[in-house]
């Protein structure tokens, strides 16, 4: 038993990782059964277009997912224009805000295609069918037309290749090569921006760790105190119905109450909130006027109540 809650610890503590290597993993996996199950060169005028719609399709297709399934997407778009008010401001402040908010959202979504780029250039079936039909890399390759000819039957006849590539790299060699500077590249930005970020914190190492904690521990006991009202309020409203009777009082959160929880929350060393809730008990609800000023700033660099939204599935 106490290992097993030791395992438990272990994947709640380091989520976000495991999350991002079990994406990584399943969108490998999906890459190698589509090179070898579904992907075939036709070895003719159309391999370039047959060979960059395998590489860059799929990839597209998984970027699009990775803002869909992300609930901060939603949160953020949700009751954000209604049609009795508006957006309340000009579409270029919007559309700027969003921008900026959006930023770690799309840094999320791009882990699934940039993995599928960089195993398929590894693995080099797209690119090699690809490239041979690129006019580019034809005439790089080939001085003859006998051998432009030829060089669309690469992927077809593994032969081919070590007599076209002469000078120059083979297909295959060139996507690994390729392949393996894009996960260089991705590896340095990723560590790149995480100095940024963490030079950037706002607080102290010890309290950032203290904020993860609180927003896990807010984010259980909303869940919970949430399906528990929740419970409540269809109890009485069920009884009240079949039972013709009043209802009796209950009190919920109003519109209002939910539309200002429903802000992000920027952290801050100036205030002493841990999230956007925490923030509202203690500006009298939220009737503030800094509740709201405070809070339209936009989140720089992931330092946002954010992770509780894309973890909890609020």
């Amino acid at each position: 038993m106490d290992k097993l809650r030791g395992a438990l610890d272990f994947c709640i503590r380091h989520q976000t990782v495991l999350g991002y290597s079990i994406v990584s993993l399943l969108t490998a996996a999906s890459e190698h059964i589509f090179s070898s199950v579904v992907f075939q060169c036709p070895c003719n005028s159309g391999n370039m277009l047959y060979g960059s719609v395998f590489l860059i399709v799929p990839a597209f297709i998984l970027f699009l997912l990775g803002y869909m399934v992300n609930t901060l997407t939603w949160r953020l778009l949700t009751g954000r224009c209604p049609p009795e008010t508006g957006c309340g401001c000009s579409p270029w402040t919007t559309c700027t805000r969003y921008c900026l908010v959006m930023m770690p959202v799309t840094v999320r979504a791009l882990v699934a295609p940039l993995t599928w780029i960089a195993v398929a250039l590894l693995t080099a079936s797209f690119y090699e069918c690809a490239a041979s039909g690129n006019g580019l890399i034809r005439n790089l390759m080939c001085k003859d037309e006998e051998c432009r000819k030829q060089l669309v039957q690469i992927p077809c006849n593994e032969k081919l290749s070590k007599t076209i590539s002469g000078d120059f790299l083979s297909l295959q060699a060139q996507s690994q090569l390729i392949g393996w500077f894009l996960i260089a590249f991705i590896m340095t930005a990723a560590l790149i921006s995480t100095c940024i970020s963490r030079c950037r914190s706002p607080v102290s190492y010890v309290q950032l760790k203290f904020w993860k904690i609180y927003l896990e521990k807010e984010k259980e006991l909303f869940k919970t105190k949430a399906k528990e009202h929740a419970t409540r309020l269809a109890e009485i409203n069920t009884n009240c119905f079949f039972e013709a009777t009043q209802p009796a009082a209950l009190q919920t959160p109003s519109n209002e109450d939910w539309q200002k929880i429903s802000f992000l929350y920027t952290l801050n060393s100036k205030e002493q909130y841990y999230s956007i809730i925490h923030k509202f008990v203690n500006t009298n609800r939220g009737s503030s006027v800094g509740f709201r000023e405070g809070d339209q700033n936009p989140p720089v660099l992931g330092f946002v109540d954010e992770m509780s939204a894309s973890e909890s599935g609020f």
